[in-house]
């Protein structure tokens, strides 16, 4: 049972561009992981740093201000960060069960389709001419025609917009994000058939999450049991079956264990490491659940040969003057250089 954990994070930590990672672009690495959850916006930026080979957060940075990676509300659903090429047929496969999802939500927020309507061809006048306004800056307008465009509503109106293709995410204004028209900020592409898109999305993820589960993967897009099915059946012969520590398991072919590195890791808050699997448990010790993730937060972890050994955070404090704080499950059981190491790391990427 232990040496199948063991190979478990042996793959997992080479699928996901932790060790020996092959990418130099950020857009590469979003491509290569069908898409990188980004809740915590500032956070989502180093998880796309700590997978290349070097980076800073001004090179991520570049690459989403000029439209290469877009973030936006798809799968099951919340924000992920996705290449700019894929994002129409992501949104088209997730807008049934984004909509089926807030449908009483809708209700509750007195948001008929009528309302949504008027309030996408009002967002859809507000950013042509390749605008970008914060969230702010169109509830002010929505609230100057009429509509109450308070928190909730906002994101209703927006993850609709979204949802239909009308709006992505803009160039950043200081720190804040924006939106801006998908039209005006992506060039078309040819349009997938729900089949092309479920065997793309289901080799995204398997070549970058293995070993994982069917339930895994319906977990991590928001497909049904039966669409995720379907989808691991479209690429059946890129798939070796197997099972690890009693678990069904699938592996891409594409994937390799890891020689093994004692390097720490600092991964972030919302981290495909652990998030995009239902069963966690053999990365992380049940034990310690409670610690990682709770009430649907997710915190920054620190991650040793494959496990999740402890959590880290950041002080406020703006850089350079900014200090990195480990806290491990087990004290003293990692050596402080490496805690160091790993800390200096994620230090020169914000500085970058």
């Amino acid at each position: 049972m232990m040496k199948d954990t063991l190979i478990i994070r042996a793959i997992r930590m080479a699928s996901q561009q932790l060790d020996e990672p092959a990418f130099e672009h950020p857009e590469e690495v979003v491509s290569w992981m069908g898409a990188v959850q980004a809740q915590d916006y500032e956070m989502s930026k180093w998880a796309v740093g700590v997978r290349l080979k070097s980076a800073t957060r001004a090179v991520v940075e570049q690459a989403i201000e000029k439209g290469r990676i877009l973030r936006a509300h798809v799968m099951r659903p919340t924000w992920h960060l996705v290449p700019a090429e894929d994002i129409r047929w992501m949104l088209k496969l997730s807008a049934a069960h984004i909509k089926s999802a807030a449908q009483s939500r809708d209700r509750e927020l007195e948001i008929t389709e009528s309302l949504f309507t008027k309030t996408n061809r009002l967002i859809e006048n507000m950013l042509e001419g390749n605008k970008s306004l914060t969230r702010q800056e169109i509830a002010l307008e929505l609230n100057r025609v009429g509509i109450v465009a308070d928190g909730p509503r906002m994101n209703h109106f927006l993850i609709r917009a979204e949802t239909e293709g009308i709006i992505c995410s803009g160039v950043d204004k200081g720190r804040k994000p924006t939106y801006a028209l998908l039209e005006e900020r992506v060039p078309p592409v040819r349009e997938l058939s729900k089949e092309e898109s479920l065997a793309k999305l289901a080799e995204r993820y398997f070549r970058s999450h293995s070993p994982a589960s069917l339930y895994d993967f319906a977990w991590w897009s928001g497909l049904s049991i039966t669409e995720a099915r379907k989808a691991i059946h479209l690429i059946e012969p890129l798939l070796v079956a197997d099972r690890f520590a009693g678990q069904a398991l699938f592996v891409h072919e594409a994937c390799r264990e890891s020689p093994g590195s004692s390097a720490v890791y600092f991964l972030p808050s919302y981290d495909e490491y652990l998030i995009s699997y239902k069963d966690r448990t053999s990365i992380l010790a049940l034990e310690h659940h409670p610690k990682v993730f709770k009430l649907g937060t997710f915190y920054p972890m620190i991650v040793h040969h494959g496990e999740v050994v402890g959590t880290w955070n950041k002080s406020l404090k703006k850089n350079p003057l900014f200090t990195v704080t480990p806290s491990l499950f087990v004290p003293r059981s990692i050596p402080e250089t490496l805690l160091q190491t790993a800390a200096d790391r994620y230090k020169a990427f914000q500085k970058g």
